[in-house]
């Protein structure tokens, strides 16, 4: 962030930084000035260059609730070198790196850890990244800020699914928004893909600002989802925070924030031509991977798959020996996902924890 967005979102938390935090938050500081000066300099550099540049192709963005899978398809689908895409370090300094990318890469990769904290994917400042978090770094208003107050309450919660969002406020992100886009494209000189899942409950908004813009939604099994997302807020929050992570409400952050995203989707998804969305589930991916990314090779019409096939399949052999985490619901959490995801768990065919006790007391499959 830069110093004006750091000092913003501070003190509209009344500058509740935990006394083992404050070193975090001089840091965070340090590098907010930098990043001023350093946004100013590529602004004076490039700016006028990167607001000429012209965003042929609509972007195609990953979309689902997070930890559905939506990373392991950006980092498969980024193998087709037709598409560019925003890494890490690019997502988290998006003012400078034009500047700042190669040194940052070649000697400050002992900054990150090698595999990211919530799962045991590699993380690197060159890996595909979130696009979240580089609206998140512009000083945009997103949910993602809670991460740095996870004890106060969760904030912008309303970006979930653009409801309530005024005018001006909505103009604003999508004016962040497309400002990213063109910055990847002025650097990539290619069709941009991105992954957020905060993206799902917006399809409308993002569609009105990329006309033609394609959507990838993935589905996953809510009693994976929600284990996995509470492991993901725990590991964001310790990592981020400027308070000690406390948790107690973190189980009602995670079923109101799905709420709000996905009733916005199946509400929104209407509204896009059924040639630019489609939905594919993480089960059928990691089944048949190469069959399911020809269709949506296919289905939205993005290439001649059979030119990729060998790149997909190069990356799907390195991660063969991957192992996902494995996580197991108490009777009564997985109840209260049945009754919270429920609408969810019936539009994908996801079967709810009774429906399996049941199949499972009469001995069938």
């Amino acid at each position: 962030m830069r110093v004006s967005a750091w000092f913003r979102l501070v003190s509209e938390h009344g500058f509740r930084i935990h006394p083992f935090r404050w070193p975090l938050a001089f840091g965070v500081t340090v590098v907010s000035f930098i990043n001023t000066i350093l946004g100013t300099i590529q602004s004076l550099m490039y700016g006028a260059r990167i607001k000429s540049t012209e965003i042929e192709q609509p972007p195609v963005f990953i979309i689902g609730h997070w930890r559905s899978g939506t990373t392991h398809l950006h980092e498969l689908m980024v193998r087709d070198a037709g598409f560019g895409y925003p890494t890490t370090y690019e997502c988290f300094a998006p003012h400078h790196f034009l500047l700042t990318r190669k040194p940052m890469i070649l000697f400050g990769g002992w900054l990150l850890p090698r595999k990211r904290p919530m799962d045991n994917m590699a993380a690197a400042w060159d890996r595909p990244q979130e696009d979240e978090f580089a609206l998140c770094s512009m000083g945009t208003p997103t949910p993602y800020r809670r991460m740095a107050f996870p004890n106060d309450e969760p904030c912008h919660q309303e970006f979930l699914d653009m409801s309530g969002v005024s005018e001006s406020d909505l103009k604003s992100w999508q004016a962040d928004l497309r400002q990213f886009v063109r910055l990847l494209t002025f650097d990539k000189k290619r069709r941009i893909i991105l992954k957020s899942p905060p993206h799902t409950g917006r399809i409308k908004a993002i569609a009105d600002v990329f006309p033609g813009a394609k959507f990838i939604h993935i589905a996953r099994d809510p009693h994976s989802v929600f284990p996995s997302t509470q492991r993901l807020w725990r590991s964001l929050d310790e990592a981020q925070g400027m308070q000690i992570p406390k948790h107690e409400d973190l189980d009602e952050f995670v079923h109101s924030s799905m709420e709000r995203m996905y009733r916005a989707f199946f509400q929104q998804r209407g509204e896009i031509p059924a040639s630019d969305i489609i939905d594919v589930t993480y089960e059928d991916l990691v089944a048949n991977p190469i069959e399911q990314l020809e269709r949506i090779y296919r289905e939205l019409d993005l290439g001649d798959f059979e030119k990729q096939r060998a790149h997909f399949e190069d990356y799907l052999g390195s991660q063969r020996d991957y192992k996902t985490n494995r996580h197991d619901l108490p009777p009564e959490a997985a109840a209260e996902v049945d009754r919270r995801w429920g609408f969810f768990m019936d539009e994908y065919g996801y079967a709810k924890a009774s429906e399996r006790k049941a199949s499972e007391d009469d001995g069938s499959d």
